[in-house]
């Protein structure tokens, strides 16, 4: 078939201008970026793990930002794929006293000092017996790091390695008031509907005690992205927020949600360690070259052009399950400094002082960018044979010169490759036009009449 016989009628053109996305492009909200560390502030101190209360409240408190919000629960005993729901732990109180009785370990200072799990204990033991149950790190002397034990019964301690150098001999008295019982597993979930029921995925862990790059950071910028997207008059696509705890939690949801997520997913993102502002890092989906890989190299090569990009095999949160062979989503994840490559990453020196507003804040941009880029994106093609006459239209300059202006060369460069097979990150980055100038530029286009949009 012909090109000429691919041109649109004026009738349908007439009816396609109306198709233009009604999504502005955002500018940067410095207030939001404020709100986003008191929320981080909020709720750093919290005690969360795999299960219990303190995922329930740190989910609660997000539900005030977002409303639509849901909690749901998971009863221990489920069977998820491989995977069942352990019994649920929650933690009071636990210390380390020493032979003199000074407290060597606090949890109210600190609920990293407790591993993960911990069973409940009340025991008078020698140093020599306790050695067993300590945990420091000889690496990071001064830091208290985040040991877990969810899957076989243990308790334990975890402090710096100079105060456990610095134990004495004696008999030492340790408790863990904590309570391992047949509960539940929480997550929540946001589904904000769009235009059509194609869904963009942003997913969001919500399972680690105090750190705040590798825990709260994610939280903050996806309730702040909620916010700012339930706002918008219009979307096209369907948004699904996921708060799961890690691994577990995203495989309970998607035993739940897997079929209806794989015939309408479209591009997905894992929202985690974007508090800090020491960089950008990038890790693509396993497939390598799906919408979100396409839209977050883009987003990033125009404005943050020294990120630096991972492989999969560098994957270490949920993707792992959202890519996995036979779930196959198209998810990727814009980080800041990408977890297990910074000093402070799963210790007490990833405290609220490892993040800021503005760390935040270029996160929270850069997603918006994002999603703006995802709404615009579609094919469009010219609906004139040969190039328009742009000057009739105020698009050209009428005084004819040796140079072309800067200003027109990008609009006659997206006119020569607006073939209708090609989409809007597709014509970025062949004609190298910045996302932003080339949605304004295909507007206008539009608007005149010279290019469509292609029916998907």
């Amino acid at each position: 078939m012909s090109f000429e016989a691919n041109m649109p009628s004026n009738a349908s053109f007439a009816s396609g201008i109306r198709d233009f996305p009604n999504f502005d492009l955002p500018t940067e909200d410095v207030a939001v970026h404020a709100e986003m560390y008191k929320w981080a502030r909020d709720i750093f101190p919290i005690c969360r793990s795999l299960t219990g209360d303190g995922v329930r409240e740190t989910l609660s408190y997000l539900r005030s930002i977002v409303p639509g919000i849901v909690l749901h629960e998971v009863p221990t005993g489920t069977r998820c794929f491989d995977w069942e729901i352990p019994q649920e732990w929650n933690i009071r109180d636990a210390f380390l006293l020493g032979p003199d009785g000074e407290k060597i370990v606090d949890f109210k200072n600190s609920n990293l000092h407790v591993v993960g799990y911990s069973l409940p204990v009340d025991v008078t033991l020698s140093l020599d017996e306790l050695q067993q149950h300590l945990y420091s790190s000889e690496d990071q002397p001064d830091a208290i790091p985040y040991v877990t034990s969810y899957y076989k019964p243990r308790w334990g301690f975890c402090l710096p390695h100079r105060v456990r150098q610095q134990l004495k001999p004696g008999l030492y008295h340790a408790r863990i008031d904590a309570s391992l019982t047949d509960g539940a597993l929480t997550y929540a979930d946001f589904v904000l509907k769009g235009r059509t029921s194609e869904e963009i995925l942003l997913s969001t862990y919500v399972c680690h005690p105090s750190m705040a790059n590798n825990e709260v950071s994610g939280p903050v910028v996806l309730a702040a992205l909620a916010r700012w997207l339930s706002s918008l008059p219009e979307r096209r696509y369907t948004y699904r927020f996921v708060l799961v705890p890690e691994t577990l939690g995203a495989i309970a949801y998607l035993s739940k949600n897997i079929r209806k997520m794989k015939a309408q997913t479209r591009a997905g993102f894992m929202v985690t360690c974007v508090g800090d502002d020491r960089t950008y890092s990038f890790l693509p989906s396993r497939l390598g070259n799906t919408l979100a890989d396409r839209a977050a190299r883009q987003i990033l090569k125009e404005s943050q052009p020294e990120y630096r990009e991972y492989s999969f095999l560098d994957r270490g949160s949920d993707e792992r399950q959202y890519c996995a062979p036979g779930v196959d989503l198209p998810v990727v994840s814009i980080m800041r400094s990408k977890y297990g490559t910074y000093p402070e990453y799963h210790t007490s020196l990833d405290d609220l002082s490892m993040i800021s507003a503005q760390g935040l804040g270029g996160s929270y941009e850069i997603y918006r960018q994002l999603l703006t880029l995802i709404e615009h994106n579609s094919c469009y093609r010219v609906t004139t044979l040969c190039e328009p006459r742009l000057g009739i239209r105020n698009l050209y300059p009428d005084l004819q010169r040796k140079e072309i202006s800067d200003d027109v060369v990008p609009i006659l460069n997206l006119l020569a490759f607006a073939d209708g097979d090609r989409d809007l990150i597709g014509l970025c980055e062949i004609t190298n036009v910045p996302f932003k100038q080339a949605i304004s530029l295909l507007r206008a286009l539009h608007r005149e009449g010279l290019v469509e949009r292609v029916p998907e």
